[in-house]
């Protein structure tokens, strides 16, 4: 499920994949939330956290029939006192910028 974790200059990125549907999907959110607050983003919003989450991976996985085999990689990029996540399928990318408190 993991792939990569490493430091960029001034900042670092961790990337992990998952498939489009199923438990592990469902895990990929809570997961996603727990990577946000620990690089910072604030605790008390993890229900926007989760949403911003879900509606990523929504917007790069198509519905119907493709969407049991697509993965779904997402990727947390923090840069001083921003957080991006981005969710890319299948050649289709999508990004939410959280700012992390000071």
């Amino acid at each position: 499920m993991s792939e990569a974790a490493g430091a960029v200059r001034n900042g670092l990125v961790l990337r992990f994949s998952v498939p489009a549907t199923g438990e592990l999907r469902t895990l990929a959110t809570e997961l996603a939330v727990r990577v946000a607050v620990q690089l910072g983003a604030n605790a008390q919003d993890n229900v926007g956290i989760a949403r911003t989450i879900d509606d990523l991976a929504h917007n790069v996985v198509p519905s119907g029939n493709g969407a049991s085999t697509a993965d779904i990689a997402f990727e947390f990029h923090k840069n001083g006192r921003e957080l991006k996540i981005e969710a890319r399928s299948d050649g289709r990318a999508s990004e939410a910028r959280i700012p992390l408190p000071g």
